[in-house]
């Protein structure tokens, strides 16, 4: 479907609220305020910059396996951000491979247009799901642990201050 045709005609898009180059500045602060990976996506789930900054050197590796990208990425940012748009607010969960996941929820005149994910560290003394993400992507799990050595971590507190200081960017950038 061409862009502006059809479903698309007069749907909010994120770059109406904020050009594009704007939202890769909030994604560079957020990712060295915390060190997460972090992007902004559309409601369909698409990242919307080309900015990219691994949080570790696990997740690129997991990421290159269509199955990983499938069952374990996608899958836990559409779940964690249908939950963020469903409440209206930050949610902070981890992925199935263990890692915390992020998602902060962006309406604009009440509508949801949008959601700022970040990914990539453990939270509190979690530590990597190897069986799983081997079961998933059939990557050798000696490798998985060895790519997980040296992941940061941050604590649920952590995660939920930053959670409410990203929100209260996107509320300032909405309320513009």
């Amino acid at each position: 479907m061409l862009k502006g045709s059809g479903d698309d005609r007069g749907k909010m898009k994120l770059t109406d609220i904020l050009p594009l180059e704007k939202w890769v500045e909030l994604e560079k602060e957020i990712n060295k305020r915390s060190g997460l990976e972090s992007s902004v996506f559309d409601t369909d789930g698409m990242k919307i910059t080309e900015y990219k900054v691994w949080a570790n050197d696990l997740c690129p590796v997991i990421k290159a396996t269509s199955k990983g990208q499938t069952f374990i990425c996608s899958t836990a940012h559409q779940n964690v951000a249908a939950q963020a748009e469903q409440t209206g607010k930050p949610v902070v969960n981890e992925c199935d491979a263990g890692l915390v996941k992020i998602v902060v929820p962006i309406f604009y005149d009440g509508k949801f247009v949008g959601a700022f994910g970040t990914c990539g560290l453990f939270m509190g003394d979690s530590e990597v799901e190897s069986f799983l993400v081997h079961m998933t992507t059939e990557i050798d799990e000696k490798k998985i642990e060895e790519l997980s050595d040296g992941i940061g971590t941050l604590s649920e507190s952590e995660a939920e201050s930053l959670a409410r200081f990203i929100q209260e960017r996107i509320d300032a950038i909405v309320s513009k």
